[in-house]
């Protein structure tokens, strides 16, 4: 094995037995997952409106995963037989809230109150405005009344 690897012993199964588990040991093999260095965990992500959020998160949580959640929902929903309008109504209202908080969350970075998200109930609109404002628009810079820049905690990184 190279230098850069750690033989460490585990637990397995039942209490006493043990095997040998390769563990990266170098720093360059942590945090491979692009999700694992953002500065909130995603369950207060998607259930807290509070804070702020840079515009990488809104895309990878706010469209990515919420899309990717519901059409997991409905893919299961269908292999259940439930009807498709049903299906419809329940993904919406279990995704509602975290699409809420994701939202909130981006308005505050751009120092907006968490209640323009209403400004998604204007047709056609409302909903092109929130996705400029949320997706492209850089938040601002430095502290500001809803908490610190949600980039702050790692100057190297960039605002995508």
């Amino acid at each position: 094995m190279g230098g850069d690897l750690a033989t460490r012993k585990v637990n397995v199964g039942r209490p006493g037995d043990t095997a040998a588990m390769v563990l990266p040991a170098h720093p360059a093999y942590r945090d491979t997952w692009p999700i694992d260095d953002e500065p909130m965990p995603p369950w207060r992500i998607f259930l807290d409106p509070r804070g702020r959020i840079a515009r990488r998160t809104f895309w990878l949580y706010g469209v990515l995963a919420l899309f990717g959640l519901g059409t997991l929902g409905h893919a299961l929903l269908g292999i259940a037989r439930v009807p498709r309008a049903d299906a419809d109504h329940l993904i919406n209202v279990l995704l509602l809230w975290p699409a809420i908080a994701v939202s909130a969350k981006r308005w505050h970075d751009r120092d907006k109150s968490g209640w323009w998200v209403l400004l998604v109930l204007v047709p056609v609109v409302g909903w092109l405005w929130a996705l400029f404002d949320n997706g492209f628009r850089r938040g601002t810079p430095g502290p500001n009344r809803f908490g610190p820049e949600p980039l702050a905690t790692d100057p190297s990184r960039l605002d995508l």
